[in-house]
């Protein structure tokens, strides 16, 4: 598996800990619906946390959450439309993205609640 492969599941792995540490429930880890991947969808009381994580080696780039594109917020949103409806979900919905970058040895996260807004 290349590097950036191992370094994304990494993030993914560290972004659901944190999660579950701060109150949250982990109802899915990468659930897709036709070409969307939600990473994480994520309950805390009566809000669905759609979670977009994204992990980079560095900031050399720009920051994570930069590279949560227009086209990728409308995949998220046909998915998740696909999940409430399925599971018969009366609930908010919410998207965060959770930015995961390397510091040193260890990893910085920054959870970005409500850090888009579908359209």
């Amino acid at each position: 598996m290349a590097d950036h492969n191992e370094l994304g599941k990494l993030g993914e792995e560290l972004a659901v800990e944190f999660l579950q540490k701060n109150g949250y429930a982990i109802l899915e880890t990468n659930w897709t619906f036709q070409k969307a991947e939600i990473d994480i969808i994520a309950q805390k009381e009566n809000t669905l946390a759609i979670v977009e994580v994204k992990t980079r080696s560095s900031l050399d780039f720009g920051l994570p959450q930069d590279f949560v594109k227009p086209k990728k917020i409308q995949l998220l949103v046909k998915a998740v439309n696909e999940y409430v409806i399925s599971n018969n979900l009366d609930i908010e919905v919410r998207f965060d993205i959770i930015a995961v970058h390397k510091e040193g040895q260890s990893f910085a996260i920054e959870h970005l609640i409500d850090a888009f807004y579908h359209f």
